[in-house]
């Protein structure tokens, strides 16, 4: 069984509920469609009955809850709630209805915060900054954690690498230039997202262009001075190491011989980049060339599961995530 039909088989045992606030957009109701179909989660839309009926076209989605801001009875207490989160801030009553009835990203993220639902998946007609901001404003980040990040998941076929082939690439998706701080916290991060999604231990690879002191570079510094933090801040038994090029992280012949001794070397399911940069071709590279499943990227950090889509995605993309979200998301 593949990683997503893995997952898949994890969502249907504990459904949960997970709200689509782009109503506005096809792709929302084709994969609202599967999900339902293939009975994985709960769906909420959120948009007026009109705007549904307009949007949705042929799709079957007669098993999705349809929440209308402008009549559901819990908008009320929703304002209420924005307005006492949002007071320092100097938001209003009127300012918090106002938020509420027009921007439904906004909304689902109360439902959220409310209990109503247990996570939400958005960004498929909205950037990373207007999804991200409610998520910020209304339910803060993880305890614990300093950062939110973001991680794709790659499945590469007939691989024995990682965990049968499957990865965690991070940062990939968010944080652009990190520091060392910063570094070890995505490393952290992407260790507990990666015990979360598939239930084995994960094994993190800091990455470099230097493997154990190959280069000298004030880079190959901040990846080393990552991996002495992240190594303090770990909980006990996570197997976390570094610097490492890729192939001394990845293939074992090659991590024996640059980095012997080391628990991680050859042996990696969690790869670290040092930068956006590194971490987003990175994982082109492994889903054109390798042929590999890219499911993300995916929020971690946040309180609550909600999940910033690419706009470039498919509705296959949208039910991955769904589905990933729902297996993030607490009982």
């Amino acid at each position: 069984m593949g990683f997503i039909d893995e997952m898949k088989a994890k969502a249907r045992a504990n459904k949960k509920t997970i709200v689509l606030p782009e109503s506005e957009d096809e792709r929302t109701y084709k994969a609202a469609e599967a999900v339902l179909k293939e009975e994985i989660a709960n769906v909420v839309i959120v948009g007026s009955e009109e705007e549904v009926a307009k949007n949705k076209g042929s799709y079957d989605i007669s098993g999705a809850q349809i929440v209308d801001p402008a009549t559901s009875d819990k908008t009320e207490a929703y304002i209420a709630k924005l307005v006492e989160l949002r007071q320092k801030k100097g938001m209003t009553e009127e300012q918090a209805r106002e938020l509420l009835l027009t921007n439904y990203l906004y909304y689902g993220v109360m439902m959220v915060k409310m209990k109503d639902a247990d996570g939400m998946v958005s960004g498929a007609c909205h950037s990373t900054a207007d999804t991200l901001r409610p998520c910020l404003q209304i339910l803060k980040t993880k305890p614990g954690t300093k950062l939110v990040s973001a991680f794709f998941v790659i499945v590469v076929p007939d691989c024995d690498m990682g965990a049968d082939g499957t990865f965690i690439f991070a940062d990939s998706g968010l944080e652009q230039n990190p520091d060392p701080e910063k570094l070890a916290a995505i490393a952290l991060s992407s260790a507990d997202s990666f015990r979360l999604l598939t239930g084995k231990e994960p094994i993190v690879a800091m990455l470099s262009h230097s493997t154990k002191g190959s280069a000298k570079h004030p880079d190959v510094d901040k990846v080393v001075e990552a991996t002495r933090i992240a190594k303090e801040n770990a909980p006990e038994g996570l197997q976390l190491d570094g610097e490492f090029q890729l192939d001394a992280a990845i293939v074992p012949e090659v991590g024996a011989s640059k980095a012997p001794g080391s628990p991680v070397a050859g042996k990696a399911n969690v790869l670290v980049f040092p930068d956006l940069d590194a971490g987003n071709i990175g994982y082109k590279l492994a889903q054109r060339l390798a042929k590999a499943e890219a499911y993300g990227p995916m929020l971690q950090g946040i309180a609550k599961p909600v999940n910033d889509l690419s706009r470039g995605c498919d509705w296959q993309d949208i039910v991955g995530v769904i589905t990933a979200v729902q297996c993030m998301a607490e009982d």
